[in-house]
C-alpha cells in the first residue's frame, strides 16, 4: 500500500487491469477425436467425433435404426447443420438414461461441445443457436398429499 492515491487526477491516471477473453483451444486425445459429455433431463450422451464421411453411431447402431422418429435424427443434426459441417465428421455417442427425446437433446448438447473442442472458431455459431446451452428443466418431484407433482386428489363433497 505504498502507493496510495491522493487526487482524482491520479485515480484517472491509473489503468484498469485489461482481462482478456479466454481463448479457446483445440481439445483432441491421441486418436484425434474430440470429446464432450452432453445432458438432456435424465439422458447422459458421451460423445466422440472425428473427421470422417458423416457417420453417426448411437450406442453402436445407426443413427436411423435407434432414433426411428425423423424429428430426433433432425434435431441430432441440427448443430453440424448450423456449423455447416453435415457429412464432415464421424461421430460415435453412448447414451443412458431418459427417452428417446431426452437422449436425443443429450447428443445434441454433446455434439455441440465436441465441435467447439474440435474447431474453436465455431463456438460463436453454436452459442448463437443455443445448442451450447444445457437445458435445465427437469421433472418436478411429487409432493406428498397430492397425487403428482402438483395435481390434487379429486374432491367429493359427500
Amino acid at each position: 500500500m505504498a502507493d496510495t492515491i491522493q487526487s482524482l487526477d491520479q485515480l484517472s491516471a491509473l489503468k484498469p487491469a485489461e482481462s482478456e477473453a479466454p481463448k479457446h483451444t483445440k481439445k483432441v486425445d491421441k486418436y484425434g477425436r474430440a470429446y464432450a459429455t452432453g445432458k438432456r433431463k435424465d439422458a447422459v450422451a458421451r460423445v466422440w467425433i472425428k473427421p470422417g464421411a458423416g457417420k453417426i453411431l448411437v450406442n453402436a447402431r445407426e443413427v436411423d435404426v435407434y432414433f426411428a422418429r425423423p424429428v430426433l435424427r433432425m434435431m441430432i443434426q441440427q448443430p453440424l447443420v448450423a456449423a455447416a459441417r453435415a457429412g464432415q465428421y464421424d461421430v460415435v455417442c453412448t447414451v443412458a438414461g431418459g427417452g428417446l427425446s431426452g437422449q436425443a437433446g443429450a447428443v445434441r448438447h454433446g455434439l455441440s461441445k465436441a465441435l467447439t473442442h474440435f474447431e474453436p472458431e465455431l463456438r460463436g455459431v453454436l452459442k448463437k443457436g443455443g445448442f451450447l446451452t444445457r437445458d435445465s428443466r427437469v421433472v418436478e418431484r411429487k409432493k406428498y398429499g397430492k397425487a403428482k407433482a402438483r395435481r390434487s386428489f379429486q374432491f367429493s363433497k359427500r
